[in-house]
């Protein structure tokens, strides 16, 4: 049961990474393309799409790669995957709103888009936790006393042997 909850907090972290990442890009077209120009405003359809897009990435990575850490994965083979998360949103997306009867949605102009986004982001959120990772291993050069040298070797490591 933990498993399933530990799975289940990482597929909502990553859709809201992903949520804050598409709102933001939603925020820039509503200032390029101004407030009356769609009926739901861009951030706020972009950010519930965005999530969304995260949620399926997290499920299709965690089924695919899942005995993979972040440092044995590629940054293309994991935007590949994005993409795929974006193709299996895009085609649930129209199909809902075929079933809702909301209108037409085209699955041939909105699935490339969904899977350039898709691997936008999944690439993004790679190097962001690559880098995030970095920080850490640089934070554990603060224990160098610890490393169990003695004075005279941390002075011939410093320069100052003599």
């Amino acid at each position: 049961m933990k498993n399933w909850l530990r799975r289940m907090r990482g597929t909502a972290g990553i859709g809201l990474i992903w949520a804050f990442a598409w709102f933001t890009a939603g925020m820039i077209l509503l200032l390029i393309v101004g407030p009356d120009a769609a009926d739901v405003p861009f951030p706020l359809g972009f950010g519930m799409l965005g999530f969304f897009a995260g949620a399926t990435f997290s499920v299709v990575l965690g089924a695919r790669e899942r005995r993979r850490s972040f440092d044995q994965m590629s940054i293309p083979r994991f935007a590949g995957w994005g993409a795929v998360g974006g193709l299996l949103l895009a085609g649930g997306f129209v199909s809902i709103v075929a079933l809702l009867g909301a209108g037409s949605l085209d699955i041939v102009v909105l699935a490339p888009v969904f899977a350039v986004a898709g691997a936008l982001s999944a690439a993004g959120y790679l190097a962001l936790a690559r880098r995030a990772g970095d920080s850490e291993m640089l934070g554990a050069v603060d224990d160098f006393p610890e490393m169990g040298l003695t004075e005279e070797e941390e002075r011939e490591l410093l320069g100052g042997g003599g």
